[in-house]
């Protein structure tokens, strides 16, 4: 079972999905201001990943895939790295970066699977 961590930071709140292994398989696109739109955001994740279609951006003359979708890119390193997309296009998850295309691949079903029943823990100090 997947669960979000939700952490506090000096200049607000951000989180990490995490798989049952409890290796990170994304992170929040943004450092949120409010706990109510952290929460907001993993919520979107939740509803938003497990029907997202894949869009290839590394393969030439990709199809583009209507929101939402995951998106698989290369980065400057040249790593392959997805970030999901809401229905809004707005980017609301993000990947660390794979050396292998299929590794990539294989982080999106994680997100997938993992998301459906994922609970949603603060982390406190202390």
């Amino acid at each position: 079972m997947g669960k979000f961590l939700i952490k506090q930071t000096k200049t607000g709140y951000t989180f990490s999905l995490k798989a049952g292994n409890g290796e990170v398989i994304a992170t929040g696109g943004e450092v949120f201001n409010t706990l109510a739109s952290c929460k907001n955001s993993i919520e979107s994740v939740m509803r938003n990943a497990p029907i997202a279609n894949v869009e290839d951006q590394t393969v030439e003359g990709f199809a583009e895939e209507k929101h939402p979708k995951f998106e698989i890119y290369l980065d400057k390193k040249g790593e392959y790295r997805f970030r999901l997309k809401a229905k809004n296009g707005e980017p609301i998850a993000a990947s660390e970066g794979y050396s292998a295309k299929p590794s990539c691949k294989n982080g999106i079903e994680s997100v997938r699977k993992n998301v459906v029943d994922a609970e949603i823990v603060e982390e406190t100090d202390g």
